[in-house]
């Protein structure tokens, strides 16, 4: 079937369609109504688009002040949720430490080895009367005090001071006050002369020995242990070997100075001190020897200990693995020969002092710093007990 034409296309639709509008203008007059002018026509379109921009934009602000307040809320709900979070985790933390506490058996006080329980006296075994001590620098980085507290309570003889930032360990009478709380005196000073200790006591070195003799003098220590000087402290390194020795003349305290080493970076050598680090090479009046220094310098201990001869006065005891670090090891667990050291003292009549001068910074907590010193002092004991016969051969 075809379709109709479209009559507005014709001439004739177009004349019925002007007919009808020409009549509708009368009707809507008689009505009451005024006919639309072109210009009240744009008027009315302005009008209403004005409006509607008018409630587009109010709309628009409402969704924005809506979304707004929707956000932060959100956000505050996100703080609050992320605070009780952390709130309900450190509580949760707190609960299984007390927890573990609470489960925790008592431990049992650590063996006192200068009761000899674990050297009994035998007429076959010779035990020295020499006094083994805890330097403070074993607890680093824990204070002075609790060096002090450690040594009483697991039965060293003494301590030594190693004087560097902690206060205490520059405070004479503070000092004075530990050693009397915990009866354990005071038997060596170790100068302020490391890297990290070169503003204490004055920058001075000269100045820093002076003020270490008058506190050894002062506590009742007989020994102050030296490290030869750095090579930039020029002036300092000309004058050492002369200067300690005008001291030592100066006192009854023994100023031991100790070997060191070279420092090492990768294939790089760098030698720091002077006159140099393997002190047997001077002609000091007394020695110390520290058998850590001596596996990071790769040398014998043994042979440095024979040089040194009768002049050694005083021993820093620690392992190490030769690695080319200072790793001040607990006795027995590197490659020195701290074991053969004990029994060659113990045979030869030493009379200065041995010193736990050990790192327990690994240490994974307090009871196993404990427990890694008690066995530094444990090794000690049984490795200077000697037979009786080999120290009359």
């Amino acid at each position: 079937m075809a379709e109709a034409p479209d009559d507005d296309a014709s001439p004739a639709g177009r004349a019925a369609e002007d007919g009808a509008r020409r009549a509708s203008g009368p009707r809507r007059a008689a009505a009451g109504t005024p006919p639309r002018r072109p210009s009240d026509d744009r008027a009315g379109t302005l009008g209403e688009r004005a409006a509607a921009a008018s409630r587009t934009a109010k709309g628009a602000a409402s969704r924005t002040a809506k979304g707004a307040a929707t956000r932060t809320a959100r956000s505050a709900k996100s703080v609050q949720t992320a605070t009780a979070a952390r709130t309900a985790a450190v509580a949760k933390v707190a609960r299984a430490v007390k927890e573990a506490r609470r489960k925790e058996p008592q431990r049992a006080p650590l063996l006192r080895t200068t009761d000899r329980l674990v050297l009994p006296p035998h007429p076959a075994v010779h035990v020295p009367d020499t006094k083994v001590a805890l330097s403070t620098a074993s607890v680093y980085p824990s204070t002075t005090e609790t060096a002090f507290e450690l040594a009483a309570r697991l039965g060293y003889d003494g301590v030594e001071v190693m004087v560097w930032n902690d206060p205490v360990s520059q405070d004479v009478e503070a000092l004075r006050r530990l050693s009397d709380a915990h009866a354990m005196p005071i038997l060596a000073v170790h100068a302020p002369c490391l890297l990290i200790t070169q503003r204490v006591w004055t920058t001075d070195p000269w100045t820093k020995l002076v003020r270490a003799r008058a506190a050894a003098e002062r506590l009742g220590a007989d020994t102050v242990v030296v490290h030869p000087p750095f090579r930039w402290q020029r002036q300092y390194a000309r004058e050492f070997v002369a200067g300690i020795g005008r001291m030592a003349g100066e006192t009854d305290v023994r100023f031991a100075v100790e070997n060191m080493y070279p420092w090492r970076y990768k294939d790089r050598e760098m030698l720091a001190y002077a006159p140099g680090w393997d002190v047997t090479e001077e002609d000091y009046r007394h020695f110390t020897v520290d058998l850590s220094h001596a596996a990071t310098s790769r040398i014998d201990a043994l042979e440095m200990a024979d040089r040194m001869g009768d002049r050694l006065a005083h021993i820093h005891l620690a392992d190490g693995s030769g690695s080319g670090k200072d790793e001040h090891l607990i006795p027995g667990r590197g490659k020195q020969p701290c074991a053969a050291l004990l029994e060659r003292l113990a045979r030869s009549g030493f009379d200065g002092h041995v010193v736990l001068e050990v790192n327990t910074r690994r240490s994974a907590s307090a009871a196993e710093r404990e427990a890694d010193l008690a066995e530094a002092l444990a090794f000690t004991r049984l490795h200077l007990a000697t037979p009786a016969r080999a120290r009359r051969g």
